[in-house]
């Protein structure tokens, strides 16, 4: 590791949550740097609202506002503030002794006394050509009904959802509220959803089910205009036109590089304290969809984020670094006497 003096605090992340919580710990004089991540396949700085063309449900925009616009403002924010950013992903982390080691990817390794992970999940795609394509350009494709559906482009149209679990019956009810009919398309022969959830779905006078299917092409140029289907029982090769395509196979928590050095629920998604985002090893907070499998949305990350960094200020003030008081509540008093400073 370098022999440099350790980092007050290190995001690793640059989706809301990470620039949020950059924000406030540089109003914090906490200096922080911001590891933004590097461009790999469709996953790009800036997180899942890259892929995302209007985002019509972030407070303070009357209008729509892009997915990189928005977040092009976030970073543009925290560098104002103070933020240090860092294109690179980081390979590595050491969190077993303090201070904690960062390995970036190509930059010398130094340390930190404390670290926040922001680093978002990856959406699961199909995995083709024109799929990735017109998810990048804005063409119709997307891995979040709640984000998109609702926008002017899929409204009245057919509307297909490809996914058996509780995400994709989500999707599914949530785009009859804008779509003229909604076509899930599933592999199997039967749901692998809650039984409540499949039910719903299936009873909605506005949903078709294509069973024993699988999306083997998405169609169209410019926007989708249909998908091609293989039948996965006989092989048969159909086409059916669709306005939208709605992905909604899982996500996948961007924690590899933790190396197990966390605790993780079982959907593999940081696990943190009840209305907290401390983690197991204390000076390690997380924050966003890293630790979220259910809300999924940027205003709930962009929380957690401004969570983190207070949480993060706290911590740090009771080891004697800040110039923030150290605030007390009922769950969280201040100790008479701190147990460590660091030098």
């Amino acid at each position: 590791m370098s022999d440099s003096r350790p980092e007050n605090i290190v995001i690793i992340g640059s989706g809301p949550a990470a620039w949020t919580a950059a924000i406030y710990a540089a109003r914090a004089n906490l200096n922080p740097i911001v590891f933004e991540g590097e461009p790999v396949g469709t996953e790009l700085p800036g997180g899942q609202l890259m892929l995302t063309t209007d985002v019509e449900n972030f407070p303070g925009f009357r209008e729509a506002i892009s997915g990189p616009d928005l977040m092009d403002r976030m970073r543009a924010q925290a560098i104002h503030h103070g933020t240090r950013v860092v294109s690179e992903l980081v390979k590595q982390v050491h969190l077993a002794s303090k201070p904690f080691g960062i390995v970036p990817n190509y930059s010398v390794p130094f340390t930190a006394h404390t670290v926040l992970i922001a680093t978002g999940a990856a959406a699961k795609w199909i995995g083709l050509d024109n799929e990735l394509r017109l998810a990048i350009s804005g063409g119709g494709v997307s891995a979040c009904a709640v984000c998109d559906g609702a926008m002017p482009f899929y409204r009245q149209k057919r509307l297909a959802v490809v996914g058996g679990g509780d995400t994709a019956m989500e999707e599914a009810m949530y785009l009859t509220k804008f779509a003229s009919e909604v076509v899930v398309i599933h592999r199997r022969d039967s749901f692998r959803a809650s039984k409540v959830m499949a039910n719903r779905v299936l009873e909605h006078p506005k949903v078709r089910v294509i069973w024993n299917s699988q999306v083997t092409d998405v169609l169209g140029d410019d926007f989708i205009t249909g998908l091609q289907l293989t039948d996965t029982a006989t092989g048969a090769v159909s086409d059916i036109e669709v306005g939208g395509l709605f992905v909604a196979i899982g996500h996948t928590p961007n924690t590899k590089f933790l190396q197990g050095q966390l605790d993780i629920t079982e959907h593999g998604y940081i696990k943190v304290s009840s209305w907290r985002t401390e983690t197991n090893v204390p000076g390690v907070f997380a924050a966003g969809d890293v630790i979220d499998d259910y809300y999924r949305q940027a205003i709930t990350s962009a929380g957690t984020g401004c969570m983190a960094a207070l949480e993060a200020e706290r911590w740090l003030a009771h080891h004697g670094i800040g110039e923030s008081p150290v605030l007390e509540t009922a769950e969280a008093p201040v100790p008479a006497t701190p147990e460590s400073t660091f030098p």
